[in-house]
């Protein structure tokens, strides 16, 4: 399967990537890198509702179609569930 990365969720992979370079040099990339590589896991094994990374406390949210995986959200799981919830109300879904 192919996976596709709404902007939404690019922005929230630069977020973490900020957040983890700014507590320790090199952290931001090694984040990232990470989550890239649980990111095209997807396209191996996509189908359920959510992802967990392996590494970092992130969740990834997509949804399938067809051949295709898009990536909504990769949101820190630290958060509260009310506005993690949020988050994904108000995203907006491929079409």
């Amino acid at each position: 399967m192919k996976v596709k990365l709404a902007r939404a969720a690019e922005t929230d992979l630069e977020t973490g990537y900020w957040f983890y370079s700014a507590q320790a040099p090199g952290g931001g990339d090694y984040f990232l890198a990470s989550l890239r590589a649980d990111l095209s896991s997807l396209g191996i094994y996509g189908g359920i509702h959510r992802a967990l990374s392996k590494r970092f406390p992130y969740a990834i949210y997509y949804v399938l179609d067809g051949d295709t995986v898009t990536v909504l959200a990769t949101l820190d799981c630290r958060r509260d569930p009310e506005a993690i919830r949020d988050v994904l109300l108000r995203r907006p879904r491929p079409v």
